[in-house]
């Protein structure tokens, strides 16, 4: 089969700043590759979106891969899996363009999601900020109705943190609502264990990497001692040959794993992460990366052929204040996929 592929640059506006331990982000830079049939005309689109100062491949030459991957699949006519490993956003990308082209529409695959027959429940997320502007995402995420809810901390006090999560606790127990929190790194190892026994007298369901990436001994420690379930996160990040990922695992033995496509391998390195988690009972759930509708989509028709019952990291794709038209809809604490032809030419 013969392929003709493009890409363009794009840049999407958040509706309000987003804070994460590494900053704020009022920006979205991404990639989108068009990939063409040549013989039958057929289309297929997908994002390309490396976090900056996060993604194994946010290098300087970006494009210059991007190109030769490009150049690559068009010669070929199919993916050199390996040769991608160290670009998981490229691969994500290219490999999503090549399904969307193969099922002729957005609905990727056949599944209840995809017929809009059920959503996919996922966790409310509340930003880093001020406490009064924390407080204030709790209230609205709790009327929306959500029964998950994570909250990103680390750019206040610890102390007001613990305030915060009091107070949903006093509003929600445990059987109403599940907590998470993510930590991005944000403690340090001599602290951590007396933080996590603090957080665990809270009820929460999980942390995501407590302390930075690349510290296995310590997180290895942890996860040995810890009272609340630890999740690796930015720990996957870079990790990328089969035999690097039954190390990581093999050496830390983590509660859960959280995949993010676009960082952790795109979904073929997504699915090498989910067997051998499977295999040593490490639990796991699946999170897009501030992708936009198009990179959304992509997980979310992927993820629901996964069966996972937890709550999924899939709310993102209303943060910008423009966004490329996918039927894609949060209604309750679910996200779905309204199936009808003319929902597809709806920016959501």
């Amino acid at each position: 089969m013969k392929y003709r592929l493009s890409y363009a640059p794009h840049v999407l506006r958040f509706k309000r700043p987003a804070g994460t331990s590494r900053g704020i982000y009022t920006e979205r830079r991404l990639w989108l590759v068009s990939l063409t049939d040549t013989e039958t005309g057929r289309r297929g689109e997908g994002e390309c979106a490396p976090l900056p100062q996060l993604s194994c491949d946010d290098l300087p030459d970006y494009e210059q891969h991007l190109a030769r991957a490009c150049r690559q699949l068009e010669s070929d006519g199919c993916l050199d899996y390996e040769a991608l490993r160290p670009y998981p956003s490229i691969l994500f990308g290219l490999e999503t363009a090549l399904r969307h082209l193969a099922s002729g529409s957005p609905a990727f695959w056949d599944t209840p999601f995809s017929r809009g027959e059920a959503g996919i429940p996922i966790n409310g997320l509340i930003w880093m900020g001020s406490y009064e502007d924390m407080y204030a995402q709790i209230q609205t995420k709790i009327a929306a109705g959500f029964r998950c809810i994570k909250l990103k901390i680390g750019a206040i006090s610890f102390e007001e943190e613990l305030d915060l999560l009091r107070y949903i606790r006093r509003q929600l127990p445990p059987d109403k609502v599940e907590l998470r929190v993510d930590a991005n790194g944000a403690f340090s190892p001599h602290d951590a264990l007396r933080k996590l026994e603090q957080l665990a007298a809270l009820d929460l369901h999980s942390i995501e990497q407590p302390v930075r990436a690349g510290q296995w001994k310590e997180m290895a420690r942890l996860c040995a001692a810890t009272p609340l379930p630890i999740a690796l996160d930015e720990e996957l990040i870079g990790v990328n040959r089969l035999r690097e990922k039954q190390e990581l695992l093999e050496t830390i033995r983590p509660q859960y794993i959280i995949l993010k496509p676009s960082l952790h391998g795109g979904l073929h390195g997504a699915g090498e992460w989910i067997r051998l988690a499977d295999e040593r009972g490490i639990g796991w759930w699946v999170t897009s990366a501030l992708e936009s509708n198009v990179g959304l989509n992509a997980i979310a028709q992927w993820c629901a052929t996964l069966h996972n019952p937890r709550p999924q990291g899939l709310g993102t794709g209303a943060l910008f204040t423009s966004n490329f038209p996918r039927p894609l809809e949060v209604r309750g604490d679910c996200l779905w996929y309204n199936p009808n032809p003319q929902a597809h030419d709806c920016p959501q």
